[in-house]
């Protein structure tokens, strides 16, 4: 799903890099999808450069970076970007300062246990032998890591003892971070691939440059399904106009590997049109129901491997059921172990039948891949499918567990059930600083939509299994948003959850409040956390998130980190005293801030006079000056 690599012609996203200077906190403890979500699918940097400079001085007084590291969501095409490199490097096109290059991947170094650093040569070239060492040693060589968040052991700067013996074999995080340090081959440039969330690792001092993969606009999008579907552009149209009838699902398309699996879902359903008894559950609205219809295509494909033109779901009902239970406990517990590509050894401690893994609705969620040791990695094609077939092993195991699936049988609870098992997923979700469990929450809940238990019913689900505790589940969601809180992305995840449990009350009440310019009466936790929500997928508030309202400065305040994250922002009849203003001042100038403009608010120019005076006078009441007043000078905050 995640598609071929480029390499003939590399896409123009991959090769202008945005330049970062360093991570945020929305991208160091947020899950992938509520970075984009949260962005609106894209970062706001006008810095870039081209993927033939990434190595290259960036001004004539700077020096060639060491330690390079390229981060981007999952499916952004970190791997696609590494290879096209490779490829164009050894063909001459690029990179022509490196007389070597080392791709490495962490699947691939998560095959040993212990490795020196000679032996990490010899795993790229075998047959390299002393000498061949001693020159790598001497010429300008690039070490490339692909995939930091696959590593099976968490890099620890800390307590790392340092290594300078090339010949001696240490563990394989000990190693890396040792190489990364300068400890083992100082003179070799390292390029480092990850996630997000996994480079905080790595200690902000020892990188020399952070560059981004950037996701698809709205023009690679259309490109992305010109490719997929070359010989039907009305189908491509099609396919397109669906992706844009929901706002949500339109923003996660851009990230590549989930535009495919939404464009395959799509145009399948397209070539096979939906019968009499399945046109009510048509297109899919949300997360759970578009993920749905892709089991359903993966089985589809089996009963065609049979010869059978239109196989019928309850006949694969036995297979399927078992494939979800294989593979659905090693995606649950790798899910909750942090763990997203797996080996042999943890296919035979999950009893995963190997046999299994040939068939067709397998291949279409776990894939394998050899690694340089001759063994072979698997994972799943992107981590939302793991997410959401842990979230289906999740909802069938909770049926007969008699203790914490979390724990693996930790804990045993004298009163079962469904309802307790999902308490414990939802506790357990909310407490998540790095909201590893977001998806699988909203995979959890959506599985109990009717409109998933219909399309899934006698494949996956049993028809009406659970239903009865739909009211019960979204109170206890409700419940997860606690006086006082702060609106954060778990609280806003809780409303994502209960679009995808078909319960829209809440944000159906506030949507018509803001309409009605009624919602300074709402001021609730939930109600706060659903105007959080809508400000990321309301329509009419993708360009500009207009509170025309007279909020509380309590509301306000609690509502400020997601407000971070709009362009646009608009004021007008508020009226803040002083405290609220200095808040609002520190918001803005803070690193995570993507305001733009503030419109229709005349205080912040009283606000901006407020602190250039204070600061003329020496006053140090007023924190983070300086970094507001150089936004301001290079920001328009003050448009009437």
């Amino acid at each position: 799903m995640g598609g071929s690599p480029e390499l003939e012609s590399p896409s123009p996203r991959l090769t202008s890099l945005l330049l970062v200077e360093d991570l945020m906190d929305l991208q160091l403890r947020e899950h992938d999808f509520t970075q984009v979500e949260a962005t609106r699918g894209g970062w706001c940097s006008d810095r870039t450069i081209t993927l033939d400079r990434l190595f290259l001085p960036l001004s004539r007084v700077s020096i060639p970076p060491r330690i390079s590291i390229t981060i981007g969501v999952a499916g952004v095409g970190k791997t696609t970007l590494v290879r096209n490199f490779v490829h164009l490097w050894a063909r001459g096109q690029m990179g022509k300062d490196f007389s070597l290059v080392l791709p490495l991947t962490f699947r691939d170094l998560n095959t040993h246990e212990k490795l020196s650093a000679d032996r990490l040569v010899r795993s790229v070239f075998p047959h390299a032998g002393e000498t061949g060492l001693a020159s790598a040693a001497l010429t300008k060589v690039l070490l490339v890591l692909d995939g930091l968040d696959e590593c099976k052991m968490p890099l620890d700067f800390s307590n790392t003892v340092a290594c300078r013996d090339p010949k001696k074999e240490i563990q394989v995080d000990h190693l890396i971070t040792n190489i990364i340090r300068g400890n083992l081959f100082p003179g070799v440039s390292v390029w480092v691939t990850s996630r997000p969330s996994a480079a905080g690792q790595i200690p902000g001092g020892l990188v020399d440059r952070m560059t981004e993969i950037r996701g698809f606009n709205e023009e690679e999008i259309k490109m992305c399904l010109g490719q997929m579907f070359p010989e039907d552009q009305v189908l491509s149209g099609w396919v397109l106009s669906q992706m844009q009838a929901d706002r949500p699902l339109y923003l996660m398309c851009t990230v590549p590997a989930f535009c495919q699996l939404v464009a395959s879902v799509l145009g399948h359903m397209h070539r096979n049109r939906p019968g009499l008894q399945d046109a009510e559950l048509w297109p899919p609205r949300t997360l759970c129901e578009l993920y749905s219809w892709y089991f359903r295509m993966a089985l589809s494909r089996e009963g065609q491997e049979k010869g059978k033109v239109s196989p019928r779901i309850e006949q694969l009902a036995h297979g399927c059921r078992k494939m979800v239970g294989t593979l659905g406990r090693l995606a649950f517990h790798g899910l909750v172990r942090k763990k997203y590509v797996f080996y042999e050894p943890d296919l035979k401690v999950f009893g995963v039948d190997l046999a299994l893994l040939q068939t067709a609705p397998c291949s279409c969620f776990l894939q394998r891949e050899e690694t340089l040791a001759s063994s072979a990695a698997y994972y799943f094609t992107h981590l939302s499918l793991q997410e959401f077939v842990a979230a289906a092993y999740y909802y069938s195991a909770s049926k007969r567990a008699i203790f914490d699936l979390f724990t693996e049988g930790g804990m045993s609870w004298p009163q079962l059930g469904f309802l307790t098992h999902f308490r414990s997923a939802a506790q357990r979700a909310m407490q998540a600083e790095d909201g590893r469990l977001d998806i699988f929450l909203r995979f959890l809940s959506g599985l109990l939509s009717p409109r998933v238990n219909a399309l899934l019913a006698g494949s996956l689900l049993t028809q009406g299994e659970h239903q009865g505790y739909r009211a019960q589940v979204a109170e206890l969601l409700k419940g997860c948003l606690r006086p006082n809180m702060v609106v954060c992305a778990r609280a806003i995840n809780v409303l994502h959850c209960l679009r995808e449990l078909q319960h829209l009350e809440l944000a159906h009440s506030v949507e018509e409040a803001v309409a009605s310019g009624g919602l300074a009466r709402l001021t609730s936790p939930p109600h706060c956390a659903a105007l959080a929500y809508l400000l990321q997928v309301s329509d009419v508030c993708t360009q500009e998130a207009n509170l025309p309202l007279y909020l509380s400065q309590g509301v306000l305040q609690s509502l400020l980190p997601q407000l971070l994250y709009c362009r646009s922002l608009r004021l007008d009849t508020n009226h803040f005293q002083d405290p609220m203003m200095e808040l609002l001042g520190s918001v803005l100038s803070g690193k995570d801030c993507r305001i733009q403009r503030i419109r229709k608010f005349q205080r912040l120019r009283y606000l901006i006079c407020k602190k250039r005076e204070r600061i003329r006078y020496g006053s140090d009441t007023i924190v983070d000056t300086e970094p507001f007043l150089q936004m301001l000078s290079v920001r328009t905050y003050c448009q009437a």
